[in-house]
């Protein structure tokens, strides 16, 4: 019976830390520029992430993947080229009377979507056709070109709406949701302090009229704030010089578990709707870049393609950096964080010195996107654009970290 308690603490510890996510549905009504973003931050057992572009739907879309998935089964995130764009989060407290086993269709219902939804109204119709059990337990965020943008708490049988455009709902104009539903069983599930911290997070960006994709990158998916220590290790170690410190990171928004981070912003509805842009950290977010990927030509840049390693190569750079951030391998060694490899006085941090090399990014592709705005670009410049990402990061890894 010991044997038997200590096995199923362990699969819960597994869970809690394997198979979460920190999600959020913002409605464009309430974002800086006026278009939606849904934001992931994945936290999966599976590290190795990459980018892929699909043509084998009604639509074409960009989707996160699991590397080990070689036939492209499964979508954890992405975007169509009618401006329909999907993400979830597991939750862990529906279908706990249900004792069938099909389960775990959450991917390969996110790829459905993908390839044939076009609104919040495709997906609903999907939703309702789908044979019972659906196998699924998960929140689903979703935007449209159309101005939609909610959430989705779905379990085997039923599915219940949240808008974020709808006052009542959202009030804020936004929904939050970790590893637990408001539909399902109170007080069970996980990701209860990540909520906090994010809703704290948005109320604050909020109200200073800075919800963006920036502040949303940088600032949401590499927070460091403990809201029940009441700590903020950015940046209290962002003002000590190198130490030899560990922090246990396993209650902050991004920790060891912490595999990849999409973030997804849509378009006006006066706007084209492939020029949605899938922001995406295809690694630990602490040490991946950020880089954006639009569903406009049948490729995405070479660095977060997989390759002939198994994996995509800016994941294996962030892999590589990741594990000098976790050097105590036995045991729970994985939940203690050597917290000034990302932050320090010096400003030589992993995080630091990414979010520098960030500011040209977002500038470079701020700028090339108002001009594709005005006129739709020719499959050469979103590829030459590509091959600037591609230059850019593999020139700041070898300089900046000796990784190519």
């Amino acid at each position: 019976m010991k044997k038997l308690i200590i096995a199923l603490l362990i699969l819960m510890t597994s869970i809690s830390v394997g198979l979460a996510c920190t999600t959020a549905v913002i409605s464009g009504k309430n974002t800086k520029d006026g278009r939606p973003i849904i934001w992931k931050l994945r936290d999966t057992e599976s590290y190795k992430n990459d980018v892929r572009y699909f043509s084998d739907g009604k639509y074409a879309y960009v989707g996160l993947m699991d590397s080990r998935d070689t036939n492209g089964e499964n979508v954890w995130g992405g975007t169509n080229n009618v401006g329909f764009s999907i993400m979830n989060s597991a939750s862990f407290n529906v279908n706990e009377a249900d004792t069938t086993d099909y389960k775990d269709q959450e991917g390969r219902f996110m790829k459905k979507a993908l390839q044939q939804c076009e609104t919040l109204e495709d997906l609903e119709n999907l939703l309702v056709t789908l044979p019972r059990p659906m196998g699924l337990a998960a929140h689903f965020g979703v935007i449209d070109a159309k101005g939609g943008a909610a959430f989705y708490e779905v379990n085997n049988q039923t599915y219940t709406k949240f808008d974020a455009n709808d006052l009542e709902t959202a009030p804020n104009g936004y929904v939050i949701r970790t590893n637990y539903s408001k539909t399902g069983t109170k007080d069970v599930g996980y990701g209860y302090i990540r909520c906090q911290t994010a809703e704290m997070l948005f109320k604050e960006a909020a109200a200073k009229d800075n919800l963006n994709s920036q502040t949303i990158i940088q600032d949401f998916s590499r927070c460091m704030i403990h809201p029940v220590l009441k700590r903020d290790y950015r940046k209290e170690y962002s003002q000590k010089p190198m130490t030899d410190d560990f922090v246990n990171s396993d209650d902050l928004i991004t920790r060891h578990g912490s595999a990849s981070a999409v973030i997804i912003r849509g378009v006006r509805t006066d706007e084209s709707p492939n020029l949605s842009t899938m922001w995406t950290m295809v690694g630990f977010p602490n040490t991946s870049l950020t880089l954006p990927v639009f569903p406009l030509v049948n490729t995405v840049p070479s660095v977060l393609a997989k390759d002939e390693t198994g994996t995509a190569p800016l994941n294996r750079f962030s892999l590589a950096l990741k594990d000098e951030c976790y050097p105590i391998k036995p045991s729970s060694g994985y939940k203690y964080l050597k917290i000034s490899k990302l932050y320090n006085a010096e400003g030589t941090g992993y995080a630091e010195i990414l979010e520098k090399a960030e500011k040209e990014v977002f500038e470079k592709t701020e700028s090339t996107l108002s001009k594709w705005r005005q006129n739709p670009p020719s499959n050469k410049e979103v590829k030459d654009f590509y091959d600037w990402l591609d230059s850019y990061t593999l020139s700041l890894y070898k300089n900046e970290f000796n990784l190519e």
